[in-house]
C-alpha cells in the first residue's frame, strides 16, 4: 500500500487538476455564449401597400408587434408611411461585459428601448410615436403596477443624460439606434437585440403557402 501511495496521489492531483480545467472551460463557454446571445426584439409585416392618387406615392402599411421582457408579443400597433424605407429609432443601454459574461440578473444583456417609427422625406418626414420619454416601455410594463415602478422608470431614464449616473450603474454606453428596412410584402422582419450590442433587423421570406390567407386564430 506505502509503494503505491504516490501514484494514487499523483493521480488524485492529476484528477483534481483535470477537474478544475474542465470546469473552467465550461464557465468560460458558458460567458462567451451569453456574450454572444440574442433575443428577438420586435416582428415587422407589410399588411397592406395603396397607390394615393393625390400624392403619386405607393402607402406602405406596417404592422409592428413587440415583445414584452419575458419574449411575449405586445399587443399590435399598425403604421402607414407614404414609402418603404422605414427606420425605428431606439434607445440601446449597453452593459460592462462583466456583467454580460456573468449572467447579471438586471444587467445580463443590453436593454432597448424603441421611441419612434419614421421615414426620412425632408419636410415630409413622417414619424409616429412608440414610447413616449419618462413613459413605463411596453415591452416592460407591469399590469396593475404601482407608483414604484413609475419612479424607476424615470430613474432610468436619467442614464441616457447623466454620465456620471450610467457609469456607477455598470453601464458602458448609452446611445439612440434607428435600423431601417425597405420593408416589401411577402417577407417576415425581425429585429433582434444583441446581450453585448444593438440592434438589427433580419429578413426572411414568408412560407408561400401563408402569402395572401388571412390566418384563422381559435
Amino acid at each position: 500500500m506505502k509503494r503505491n501511495l504516490p501514484i494514487i496521489i499523483c493521480v488524485l492531483i492529476f484528477g483534481l487538476w483535470l477537474w478544475c480545467h474542465l470546469n473552467r472551460e465550461h464557465v468560460y463557454q458558458q460567458m462567451l455564449q451569453r456574450l454572444q446571445a440574442e433575443s428577438r426584439a420586435a416582428e415587422v409585416l407589410v399588411t397592406a401597400v395603396s397607390y394615393d392618387e393625390k400624392t403619386q406615392k405607393d402607402m406602405t402599411t406596417i404592422k409592428f408587434v413587440e415583445d414584452d421582457s419575458m419574449g411575449n408579443p405586445l399587443p399590435p400597433k399598425y403604421f402607414t408611411f407614404s414609402g418603404n424605407l422605414i427606420q425605428f429609432q431606439s434607445l440601446v443601454v449597453r452593459f460592462e461585459d462583466r456583467f454580460v459574461a456573468a449572467g447579471d440578473l438586471f444587467r445580463g444583456k443590453s436593454v432597448y428601448l424603441f421611441w419612434k417609427v419614421f421615414m426620412l422625406d425632408g419636410a415630409n418626414t413622417q414619424e409616429f410615436p412608440i414610447t413616449e420619454v419618462d413613459a413605463i416601455p411596453g415591452g416592460y410594463k407591469i399590469p396593475g403596477h404601482s407608483g414604484v415602478e413609475d419612479r424607476f422608470w424615470r430613474e432610468f431614464w436619467k442614464y441616457a443624460f447623466d454620465e456620471q449616473k450610467a457609469q456607477n450603474a455598470g453601464i458602458k454606453s448609452v446611445q439612440i439606434e434607428a435600423p431601417g428596412a425597405i420593408f416589401i410584402p411577402g417577407y417576415l422582419y425581425t429585429i433582434h437585440i444583441e446581450h453585448d450590442g444593438g440592434l438589427r433587423i433580419d429578413e426572411k421570406k414568408i412560407d408561400p403557402i401563408l402569402q395572401g390567407e388571412k390566418i384563422l386564430t381559435s
